[in-house]
């Protein structure tokens, strides 16, 4: 019989309540966010051409009337803000264009924002509290942090668990903070957090599909019910993950506890990666490579005999996929086939990933002539905190025995060492999303207030949100 006397809380829940009590923001990541939100905004906005995601979006009761509603991007749906963070949060993920931060869990922290967003519009409509975009990006760079710091050292895929844990994990931490909550309540919410952790079985072959795209919602609108329950005095559980038997670690590590890298700070939004294609995250870099060759290849398809790729441990788990294609969450995830068509068209656009699109034979014929490698220096730089790579090469062969060079891409053009290159790329993405959902006069007041720095931080939450709701 087991002695049935309370621990402290766990370190790691305590860990993370004082850092979000507690850590001053420097001003270089809240920079830095600036352009993560908007470029979350941009891949929200997409998501909206896509029938599978809108059905998503709206009222659990059609015609619900909410007070203070929170309002959706995008959209005319006004709705009570934990539904509200469930539909932006899946037009967030939808295409998997939001930006990621590589480890040996990769992951989405900006799928953070939408809890953070729709609370803080409700809160400011209500006016519980006025929150600014300022307080925003505040609270995106410590969930980023949160989920990045907790994903550098530990794989949940091995667990077979799915990484959007993380996202609940991180939200309902700042989340709670920003409805008031203390540090104690800020504790009871991330323990409740851990208990429920899902399979990762619906993003791997032979189960991929959208569940994949919407899962992440699940989480942040899952935080935001943690994260109101907590406040108003649901209990915490102390030894949530090194309680014996029936612990986290036990259950689904081994018994072993997390490791750490690094204490939360400011470091992992200042370290996310931007995507420019809407393929997984470990596969941007070979996307870029089969870009390159693409004007060397186009006019001698037919000819190819053999394709390439060396690439990085983590996608060979990922996105190394032999045999049908179900969906569009099946083929996005699949290295064959982005290669493929950017080697076709020297582009990739989530329309790309359509059955229709897919339907052209070539594509699976030259998914059947790539040859997947892993590369040890490729995986040891992916993790090393100094490099933090996510390198391919791409290299094509042909039948009459010729072939293009080889090209190796070791930091995509997302990669914070090539920041300077990706700001213009971003600001296309953000200016083309805007472009086909508003009109121009919304257009041009949108892009005003994002270029204005100081403004930008000032305007009221409600104000913000405002500015994005389809007229």
């Amino acid at each position: 019989m087991a002695a049935n006397e309370r621990p402290p809380f766990d370190r790691e829940l305590t860990d993370i309540a004082d850092y979000v009590m507690n850590f001053k923001i420097s001003r270089a990541a809240i920079d830095n966010a600036r352009m993560c939100l908007t470029d979350t905004m941009a891949c929200a906005l997409d998501a909206l051409d896509f029938p599978d995601c809108v059905k998503l979006i709206g009222p659990v009761v059609p015609g619900t009337v909410v007070p203070h509603a929170s309002r959706v991007p995008g959209t005319k749906f006004e709705l009570d803000p934990v539904t509200a963070t469930f539909g932006f949060g899946a037009m967030i993920r939808w295409l998997d264009m939001n930006d990621t931060f590589t480890a040996e869990q990769g992951s989405h922290p900006s799928d953070n924002l939408a809890g953070i967003l729709m609370l803080a519009d409700h809160m400011t409509r209500a006016g519980t509290k006025k929150f600014t975009i300022a307080d925003v990006l505040e609270a995106l760079v410590m969930a980023y942090e949160i989920q990045g710091c907790i994903a550098i050292e530990n794989d949940f895929k091995k667990m077979g668990l799915d990484h959007p844990l993380l996202t609940r994990v991180a939200s309902s931490a700042v989340l709670t903070r920003m409805l008031g909550g203390t540090r104690d309540q800020v504790v009871n919410a991330v323990s409740n957090a851990w208990v429920d952790a899902g399979l990762a079985a619906v993003r791997h072959a032979p189960n991929t599909g959208w569940r994949k795209s919407w899962a992440a919602a699940d989480a942040t609108h899952q935080a935001l019910k943690l994260a109101m329950m907590a406040v108003k005095g649901e209990m915490g559980y102390p030894s949530i993950l090194t309680a014996p038997k029936y612990g986290f670690y036990t259950v689904h590590n081994g018994g072993k506890p997390f490791k750490f890298q690094r204490p939360y700070g400011d470091y992992v939004l200042q370290h996310s990666m931007f995507k420019f294609v809407a393929a997984g995250m470990h596969s941007q870099s070979s996307v870029e490579c089969a870009f390159r060759l693409h004007p060397l290849v186009k006019d001698r398809i037919a000819d190819i005999a053999r394709i390439e790729i060396n690439t990085q441990r983590a996608l060979m788990t990922i996105m190394y996929k032999t045999g049908p294609l179900y969906n569009p969450a099946d083929r996005d995830h699949c290295v064959q086939y982005i290669v493929a068509l950017g080697l076709m068209h020297g582009k990739l656009d989530p329309q790309d990933f359509e059955d229709s699109f897919a339907a052209d034979p070539r594509i699976d014929r030259l998914r059947e002539l790539t040859v997947v490698t892993e590369s040890e220096r490729y995986t040891r730089d992916f993790v090393d905190p100094e490099i933090r790579s996510s390198a391919n090469s791409v290299q094509v062969f042909f039948k009459d025995g010729s072939n293009t060079p080889k090209i190796e891409i070791e930091f995509p053009i997302g990669h914070q060492r090539r920041r300077a290159e990706v700001i213009p790329v971003l600001k296309i993405k953000f200016e083309s999303s805007l472009k086909r959902r508003f009109p121009a006069a919304q257009c041009a007041r949108i892009q005003a207030l994002c270029a204005d720095a100081a403004k930008l931080d000032a305007t009221p939450v409600d104000q913000f949100v405002d500015a994005f709701v389809l007229q």
